[in-house]
């Protein structure tokens, strides 16, 4: 680990952006010790993808079945095309607050088809190459929503936890809330029992010994503890029946995955333009949550083993993945955060390891079917309750209201509202807005216009009263430019000269040309000669562009201060020997 530098996707071809990690690996030597540490980190990846994406799935709403398929169709096809050499990829937590309300409305026909949409809009992000914008999305916002859905599926678990049997099952999550309430004169103990035990192995085993995966144990012992003590709890095997070739079968059946048509399955739907119309909104909402997840995980990724990831091959292979998921009936996929770090605390070398994970799982499903059906409901939402609370990442959600500043509070608490109340699309919506606008009052609080003296560190010359120096500080953008190029409109006396210096403006936008025009345009007409001096590269071009140019007696523009103070003895007639340095300075620069 820690060899592998990837290519900057800005200058890798566009044909060598799929598989661009796989490559990498091959091309330093790929060797027999390397695919024994590979086979180990993704066996156990896969023994602990096996209940997790089963839990997933049933999250969600689907047979647990349907996240499997997910796991192995796209821990086949992601790594083998993504730009991550340690990426796992599947189903995860985060898309459940998102894909439950499309099963409830939409049907599992619809769920299918969203995640397909989803994975042609994320191959077209790959092939625009917008794998690099993740890095925009300010910090705030990002935490703000995953606490929030952390907070959406731990509550959600009550359900099976308790077994509770509520009348319906709405798609927004404070209406769920509610008719569990209204059900709670359903929870059974035993269930709670079962619930319990698990996540008390679940939080215990790892402080004791890591080397074995928990979910491994604590499964298991809550299936055998449930049938020794003749427990009545709800099970795979009870809960979800398919029929395969006209026979029922409980549980999962023992079957890879099959090539579907997923507009046939469920109810079904049409083929045509209002579907796809209808479906678009949660496509897009998959598309950005898996953005999110899967570059943030492969970030993580790289912070673990000192390699990086090409973002746009990751976007690319999420997309071909989104896109076969459904044709072999599996929901969405992104890359999986805890996943990627168990293979690689477990020696993860390359993307072979998550090949190996996706094995595992379908020998498991080839192999184990009749058994798996036999694990306990409520151990499963014991897991999911357990994911969601190293989701949701308390402490680091609690130390952020302690020490961010009270804008980046606000942008936080306001996702995580909205995603809890609303949905993550409308968390993530408003909270880019209104951390926009926040980033928008603090350039406007960064850039000024300011009025300096001839101690100026760049000014050789020292200036007469006539002339009169004012300096801009930062970026003129919207929001920032007028407040700044006000303070030329409070001129208390008219001087003959006014040098202008921005040395210190990076950049300019459209805004800032105008406001920049509006007071040469005030200057010209009180006869005030305007100098500007220090242009940098990016607002040279945009006066350019504009058409600002120099005119004899109004406006020059030159590169440097001393510059700008010799055109202006010049424009005064006043020959530079007469202030030489140790002439007498003036003592109020707001004088004329």
């Amino acid at each position: 680990m820690g060899r592998t530098r990837y290519t900057h996707s800005q200058t890798l071809p566009l044909r060598q952006l799929p598989g661009s990690a796989l490559r990498a690996v091959f091309a330093e030597g790929y060797s027999a010790a390397d695919f024994r540490h590979d086979a180990l980190a993704g066996l156990v990846v896969g023994i602990v993808a096996l209940p997790l994406s089963m839990a997933l799935a049933i999250a969600v709403g689907v047979p647990p079945q349907h996240g499997l398929y997910t796991a192995i169709v796209a821990g086949i096809a992601c790594p083998l095309l993504g730009g991550s050499r340690f990426q796992v990829t599947g189903p995860t937590a985060a898309f459940i607050v998102i894909l439950a309300p499309i099963l409830v409305r939409q049907g599992l026909a619809g769920l299918l088809l969203a995640g397909g949409m989803a994975g042609v809009l994320l191959l077209t992000m790959g092939l625009f190459r917008l794998g690099r914008l993740i890095q925009f999305i300010p910090h705030p916002v990002t935490t703000g929503f995953t606490a929030g859905i952390g907070t959406v599926i731990g509550v959600l678990q009550l359900k099976d936890l308790l077994g509770l049997t509520p009348a319906r099952t709405p798609d927004h999550f404070l209406e769920r809330v509610w008719s569990y309430l209204q059900a709670r004169n359903s929870a059974r103990g035993s269930e709670l029992f079962i619930g319990l035990l698990t996540l008390a192995v679940l939080v215990l085993l790892p402080r004791w010994t890591k080397r074995i995966p928990a979910p491994l144990i604590a499964l298991p012992l809550a299936a055998v503890a449930a049938w020794a003590l003749h427990l009545e709890v709800a099970t795979i095997g009870s809960r979800f029946v398919t029929i395969v070739d006209g026979v029922e079968v409980h549980g999962i059946p023992r079957l890879p995955p099959l090539p579907v048509l997923p507009w046939h399955l469920g109810a079904g739907l049409p083929l045509r333009l209002s579907t796809f119309r209808a479906l678009f909104p949660s496509a897009i909402a998959i598309a950005m949550l898996g953005a999110i997840e899967s570059l943030l995980s492969a970030v993580v990724a790289d912070a673990m083993a000192g390699t990086r990831h090409d973002p746009d091959s990751e976007l690319m292979a999420l997309g071909v993945g989104n896109l076969l998921c459904p044709l072999f009936g599996g929901i969405a996929c992104t890359g999986a955060i805890a996943r990627t770090a168990t293979g690689i605390r477990y020696g993860s070398r390359s993307p072979i390891a998550t090949i190996v994970h996706a094995a595992v799982v379908l020998l498991a499903v080839l192999l184990l079917a009749p058994l798996i059906s036999f694990l306990p409901m409520a151990a499963l939402a014991a897991l999911l309750v357990m994911v969601a609370w190293n989701m949701s990442e308390a402490r680091h959600f609690a130390h952020m209201l302690r020490v961010a500043p009270k804008s980046d509070v606000a942008v936080l608490l306001a996702c995580y509202g909205l995603t809890v109340v609303f949905d993550m699309v409308v968390a993530v919506t408003a909270g880019m807005v209104l951390a926009a606008f926040l980033f928008m009052r603090r350039m406007a609080e960064v850039a000024s216009v300011q009025l300096v003296d001839e101690e100026h560190p760049h000014l050789k010359l020292q200036l007469p009263r006539e002339v009169m120096l004012y300096e801009v500080n930062g970026p003129l953008f919207f929001g920032a430019a007028e407040s700044a190029m006000d303070t030329l409109k409070a001129i208390g006396s008219r001087p003959k000269v006014l040098i202008l210096y921005l040395g210190a403006v990076p950049a300019m936008d459209v805004t800032g040309l105008v406001a920049l025009e509006s007071a040469l345009a005030r200057l010209r007409q009180q006869g005030v000669f305007c100098i500007i001096a220090g242009l940098r590269p990016q607002p040279a071009s945009v006066l350019k562009k504009a058409g600002v140019q120099e005119e004899v007696g109004r406006l020059h523009i030159v590169p440097t201060l001393e510059n700008a103070a010799a055109d202006a003895l010049a424009y005064l007639e006043i020959p530079q020997g007469l202030l030489h340095p140790e002439a007498p300075k003036r003592t109020d620069a707001t004088e004329p």
